[in-house]
Formats: structure tokens, C-alpha cells, sequence
């Protein structure tokens, strides 16, 4: 498998060890308006309040906010930072989230880090394991975090 964790893997029955246990917490990543304007552009969401600055400057915010979907989408990059592999993972896919709320606008030019706890971490079958890793997305200097999930994950071991 194609090598996009920071973090060595680790056998299975470690993995499932770390349940109820704070993994870790990723580096900041900028949130600038080059970032979403190009979000905005992959998803052909325009709307003012993320890519006019101008216009923007006129709302409660007062200046351009990052998609909420654009800042969920941070997680993958967020995770690999953090969250260890398994050994003889074959792949491992998004399941979904059992819970996904966007508490605070991440404005133009903050940043935001991922917190990961892993929940769960159980065997559906011999060879398909599920996760339930509990996430907040913080934004630097900020009292509430950008979102909070319970992120679902299923990874295929060879």
C-alpha cells in the first residue's frame, strides 16, 4: 500500500489498543483565499460569502469564510499526520460519519488542526475493520472549533 501515513504501522491488536485514547493533534494548515477560491472552483460553489472579498466585508464576518465542506475535507491530510497505519493494510476507505457539525466559520487566512480520538476499532468481518475516530477541526485563537465529527472508517486488511 501506497505510504501517505507520517506515522510507522502497527499491528492490529495495537491499533485496537488506542480505543478511548487521544491519538494526537496535526499540524496547522493555512485556510487562504487561494485555497478556497480553488475549492470553490472543484465544487462549483461561488456563492459570495467565500469568494468575494469585497462583498464579504459587508457581512457579520467581515471578510471571506471557507467552506464548510472545504474544511471537512482537511481530515484526510489532517489524519495522515496522525493516525498510525495498520500492518498489511490493503486499502482504507471513508465510511462516512456518524456525526458532522460545523460550530465555527473558518475565516480567509486562519488556520485550523485536526484533534483525533480514536472511539472504536472493530472487526465486521476476519479481514474489514470499522473505525470510529471522534475529530474537532480548532482554528488557531479561536474559543469553538471550525467542526466536530465522529468520522467512520473501514480498512480492508490483506
Amino acid at each position: 500500500m501506497e505510504q501517505i501515513w507520517k506515522k510507522p504501522p502497527i499491528s492490529l491488536e495495537s491499533y485496537q489498543a488506542l480505543v478511548g485514547q487521544e491519538i494526537g493533534v496535526s499540524s496547522w494548515h493555512v485556510v487562504d483565499q487561494k485555497r478556497i477560491d480553488a475549492y470553490a472552483d472543484v465544487i462549483e460553489d461561488h456563492q459570495f460569502i467565500h469568494v468575494d472579498p469585497e462583498r464579504a466585508k459587508a457581512t457579520p464576518f467581515g471578510t471571506t469564510i471557507a467552506h464548510g465542506f472545504l474544511t471537512m475535507s482537511l481530515l484526510s491530510v489532517m489524519s495522515y499526520e496522525v493516525m498510525p497505519a495498520i500492518e498489511g493494510t490493503a486499502m482504507g476507505v471513508n465510511y462516512g460519519f456518524d456525526r458532522l457539525r460545523f460550530m465555527s466559520p473558518v475565516k480567509s487566512g486562519q488556520r485550523v488542526r485536526g484533534r483525533f480520538t480514536l472511539a472504536k476499532a472493530e472487526l465486521r468481518r476476519p479481514k474489514e475493520l470499522q473505525s470510529v475516530t471522534h475529530v474537532s477541526v480548532e482554528i488557531e485563537g479561536e474559543p469553538k472549533p471550525a467542526l466536530v465529527a465522529h468520522w467512520l472508517g473501514l480498512i480492508v486488511l490483506a
